[in-house]
């Protein structure tokens, strides 16, 4: 998939960096950006009779304020740069903001969650839930220790044979073919005709390599271990810029009671993960 827009979520409480990052990840893509700045406003505080708190409508006036400056900085650092670019604020409450970040996630090629605001816990959820699970569109996240490569040249894609796992490797195309080495890992693969084939890994590698992907494939043997601690720790050794994944391989109620690999990558990665669900 070629990368032609970018939705980039931006937190109004932090956005300097990750504004950064978004503009080098469209500059090296050549890509338009739509920034969406986002505050989750506070919950209304009810007085007597059922009755909104002037407090409240206060504080809802200095938020919206608040936003309207930051979202005029943006516009101000977004016109020096040599991008194509627009930029939306957002106002919205926890409970609805996974559909307002879903509805502006359906025209994009990738979501952008950068350094400060995946530290954001709440907008992060809220990201997660509207863009990953409510459209088709993925995610590239950022909860490492330093800001992403706009162009990495060593991914590790995590192979599973399944419909996600194939989705996240063909929307990551375009990330790929620009890396010098991608890494097929798979963790315990078992050979059978209707899953891996007879020689596990061999079908996408020859998929990537007609894409022009130069593809090395990684059997990995977990020794009992969690498999999202294998791939992080595969991703150490090879120096991967950036994890391709597929998101919730399990139905999304059992990844929420008993973790998983997906949610395990997400809070524990410490590289740039491109999700696809």
């Amino acid at each position: 998939m070629t990368i032609r827009t970018v939705l980039s979520i931006l937190s109004i409480n932090q956005f300097e960096e990750d504004l950064k990052a978004a503009i080098d990840f469209c500059a090296a893509h050549r890509a338009h950006q739509n920034a969406v700045v986002i505050a989750l406003g506070t919950p209304p505080m009810i007085g007597g009779y059922s009755t909104v708190s002037s407090v409240w409508i206060d504080e809802r006036q200095r938020e919206i304020d608040a936003l309207s400056e930051k979202t005029e900085e943006i516009k101000a650092i977004l016109g020096r740069s040599e991008i194509s670019y627009e930029v939306q604020d957002v106002y919205t409450e926890f409970a609805w903001a996974d559909e307002d970040i879903a509805e502006r996630a359906l025209y994009a090629d990738v979501v952008l969650i950068g350094r400060q605001a995946a530290r954001d816990e709440q907008l992060r959820r809220r990201i997660i839930d509207g863009a990953l699970f409510q459209t088709p569109t993925p995610i590239l996240i950022n909860r490492g220790t330093r800001a992403m490569n706009a162009a990495p040249r060593s991914v590790l894609l995590a192979w599973d044979s399944s419909d996600e796992a194939a989705r996240a490797a063909r929307q990551s195309l375009d990330l790929l073919r620009q890396a010098d080495t991608v890494y097929v890992t798979m963790v315990d693969p078992v050979a059978r005709m209707r899953a891996n084939g007879e020689e596990p890994g061999a079908d996408i590698a020859a998929y990537l390599a007609r894409h022009g992907v130069k593809v090395q494939v990684d059997r990995i043997a977990g020794g009992g271990r969690q498999a999202d601690e294998v791939l992080r720790q595969h991703a150490v050794d090879v120096s991967a810029d950036l994890i391709v994944m597929g998101a919730y391989n399990h139905p999304r109620w059992r990844q929420t009671i008993f973790g998983g690999v997906t949610r395990n990558m997400i809070e524990e990665s410490r590289m740039p993960v491109f999700m696809a669900h």
